[in-house]
């Protein structure tokens, strides 16, 4: 099953909804914290399931279940925590919450999880996109557009 992963930030929208496209993206499930801040721009909940819709006729989900926790972000953001203790407590977190158990993986195909950073090298997405992948037996097609 091909996944992919995306952050708005650093992108125009153009280019955002054209990596969608051009992905052949069904499905995007949003997997941050705080999808509503102005921050956001074009990728604000409201403005993004009508951009995906109508569009790129694109699902939009939101999936809290995947988020991290706001106490661990923040720590992470301050520098409190180092990238290596935030990796593992989300990790903690995605195995406390069972999300192997209570998503279905078919969910996935197709699908394109959201969150705000540019790369996914340190960004909580990556981490639960390889999480599931490694629960999943490796069903997983994962590529990272940017």
């Amino acid at each position: 099953m091909k996944v992919t992963t995306i952050g708005f930030t650093q992108k125009s929208a153009e280019r955002f909804f054209t990596l969608l496209k051009d992905a052949e993206v069904r499905t995007l499930l949003d997997v941050r914290l705080n999808n509503t801040s102005q921050l956001a721009g074009f990728s604000k909940k409201p403005d993004l399931e009508f951009f995906l819709s109508g569009l790129l006729d694109v699902q939009y989900i939101d999936l809290r279940e995947l988020a991290p926790e706001r106490d661990h972000l923040k720590r992470y953001q301050s520098g409190e925590l180092t990238w290596d203790a935030y990796a593992a407590a989300y990790i903690e977190l995605l195995a406390k919450r069972r999300v192997e158990s209570n998503l279905d993986a078919v969910m996935f195909d197709g699908a394109c999880l959201l969150c705000s950073e540019h790369t996914p090298d340190r960004c909580h997405r990556r981490l639960a996109v390889e999480y599931l992948n490694s629960q999943w037996s490796g069903r997983l097609n994962i590529e990272h557009l940017l």
